[in-house]
């Protein structure tokens, strides 16, 4: 039904804009993307925290209890999945030993933890790109044909959008640092993409590509629940509305229908066995994550998802209008279903944030990469100037800072700095600067090769966009990240408490907390397996409060209890947590 409509597509290019891009560039960009900013470092509350507590967690519990249902110590974590606690704790069980030889044991665990990241990003990565060249090579997706001739290839044009979409989703703003956290976030991204992928596939060989999208469908359950599962699940079948390609096939959904049911079943069954408490919780944490749409919400979505999603959904929103006589191709309802079911969904979530914003990251880059052929040279050539001077500027200002930081000049921007990193003991470590400055050479290399040779690929904005954000990105991850460290990490404050512990706790004492909350909880678990009762009888009690409400008064146990530790991160304002001991009768 589409075969008339191809003489007139929105796309017109001809064969030198989908010249190859090279190999060793994409492999270079995926990797110093992925490998910046994911090692060397403490986990940071709370998804980031939270998820290594419940594998270390599963890791010392005999009876596997914890690896069924995931906890932090004794506290049920009753939200998510257990796929990436059941992930992490495999590669902590394989690796951490080997680590133990280089570094303490906690670190080789949180090392060991990060590992699973290369296998989401690499199954992200992999299946936006070949499920974007099955759709670009279709017949559909073609650009225009030439009076007299010299339009791509079908194959050379599908490849030339598919690297432009793998571009484009490392050039997104909003989940570059998700993609380096030890939680279900990089799973459900890579999960969807999957599924994004054997949707395109079912197209070509159904049977392959249903078996794909069951364990797709599966795992991004397991990773996320409904929450995370959902918006996938009711983008599937919309792919397949009458009258596109796709209808032919549905019938094979069936198998993964089935794959999807068995794969949630097997985990649901023996989990509702053995753990009813944990999962009435994980039901009512399910119901809470839907309600009616709020206009704080909305507001919320609004304020953050443009800069979250930047810089490709001013593109998606064009490839939707200039291929709006095409919405019931592949090329365009495939990933238009994933975008508009993620987004219904997060319309009906009482709090939405980035978890929920993730989801728009893979169809958006897909549909941004097919505004690409639509757009006019002059208009191209706009995006690549404002993607070279705002990398530029970005970079810039990274290293202005760190200048600051380390020099105390400019003294405006250094007052600025101090103030947020109070405490904090500026150092340079060369390893760290010099891939700092290695990374910016690259970038000028690349503006420069911009500049001088005018490269005809269509590609090249995206290349600009893809290598000025894993530029900034580098430069944070090297030049920042002991003092984001030092501000974001509970390791001090875990291994002060552990002392004032160690002298304070009594033979056959307990400790209970009171506003905890579970980042912070995780992370005492975490750096030092510090855990805590919940016995109402306990006589030592940590508390987590905010400074102002020791200082006027307000706080808990203010009389009644002595105060035995206080501590908190050094340039932190709005939390601190004492250690107290009820006086009898209190």
């Amino acid at each position: 039904m589409f075969q008339n409509d191809v003489r007139s597509t929105p796309a017109r290019l001809t064969a030198t804009a989908t010249i190859k891009l090279p190999r060793l560039f994409l492999l270079g960009v995926g990797l110093v993307y992925i490998f910046a900013g994911l090692f060397f470092r403490d986990p940071w509350k709370t998804d980031d925290v939270a998820s290594l507590a419940t594998m270390i967690t599963a890791l010392s519990d005999q009876g596997g209890h914890t690896m069924l249902l995931p906890q932090i110590g004794t506290l049920a974590h009753a939200q998510d999945g257990p796929l990436i606690t059941w992930v992490g704790a495999f590669f902590i069980w394989i690796f951490a030993p080997l680590f133990e030889w280089f570094t303490t044991p906690v670190d080789a665990a949180i090392i060991a933890s990060r590992l699973p990241n290369l296998l989401w990003f690499g199954l992200l990565t992999s299946s936006i790109w070949y499920g974007t060249y099955l759709l670009g090579r279709r017949a559909e997706a073609q650009p225009i044909r030439l009076p007299f001739g010299g339009e791509p290839t079908d194959r050379d044009y599908g490849r030339m959008i598919a690297d432009a979409a793998l571009l484009l989703i490392v050039a997104t703003i909003g989940i570059v640092w998700r993609m380096h956290e030890t939680s279900e976030v990089p799973a459900l991204i890579a999960f969807q993409a999957l599924a994004f992928y054997a949707v395109a596939r079912m197209l070509d060989h159904p049977v392959s590509g249903a078996i794909t999208l069951g364990i797709a469908l599966g795992a991004a359950f397991l990773a996320r629940g409904w929450i995370g599962a959902l918006p996938i699940m009711l983008a599937v079948p919309c792919a397949f509305w009458w009258g596109s390609p796709l209808w032919g096939e549905k019938k094979w959904l069936t198998i993964s229908t089935l794959i999807a049911a068995s794969m949630i079943l097997l985990w649901w069954i023996p989990a509702r066995e053995f753990g009813p408490y944990w999962t009435d919780n994980w039901w009512l944490w399910t119901t809470q994550s839907f309600g009616w749409p709020r206009l704080s919400a909305l507001i919320s979505i609004a304020r953050d998802l443009p800069w979250f999603l930047w810089p490709t959904w001013p593109l998606a929103l064009l490839a939707l209008w200039r291929w709006r006589a095409w919405l019931r191709a592949p090329h365009m309802l495939i990933p238009t279903s994933f975008a508009g079911w993620a987004l219904l969904i997060m319309v009906f979530s009482p709090d939405p944030f980035e978890p929920e914003y993730s989801l728009l990251a893979v169809p958006c880059a897909v549909l941004a990469a097919f505004a690409l052929p639509t757009l006019r040279r002059g208009v191209v050539n706009t995006l690549d100037w404002f993607a070279v001077m705002c990398f530029s500027l970005t970079a810039a200002t990274v290293w202005l800072g760190w200048i600051a930081l380390q020099t105390g000049w400019p003294t405006q921007i250094s007052h600025n700095i101090a103030r947020q990193t109070q405490g904090y003991a500026p150092h340079l470590a060369w390893p760290a600067f010099l891939l700092a400055l290695a990374g910016t050479i690259a970038w000028v290399i690349l503006v420069r090769w911009r500049l001088r040779t005018h490269p005809a690929g269509l590609w090249r904005g995206t290349a600009l966009s893809a290598g000025g954000l894993i530029t900034t990105w580098l430069l944070l991850a090297t030049l920042w990240m002991p003092a984001l460290d030092y501000v974001r990490s509970y390791r001090d404050v875990s291994a002060s408490l552990t002392q004032a512990l160690a002298s304070a706790k009594q033979a056959g004492e307990c400790v209970r907390t009171l506003h905890l909350g579970v980042g912070q909880r995780a992370s005492f678990l975490v750096f030092n397996q510090l855990e805590f009762s919940y016995d109402t009888d306990c006589t030592l009690i940590l508390q987590q409060v905010s400074p102002g409400s020791v200082r006027d008064g307000t706080a808990a146990y203010s009389s009644g209890a002595n105060v035995l530790w206080e501590g908190k991160r050094g340039p932190d304002r709005h939390e601190m947590f004492r250690l107290l001991r009820l006086n009898p009768g209190s």
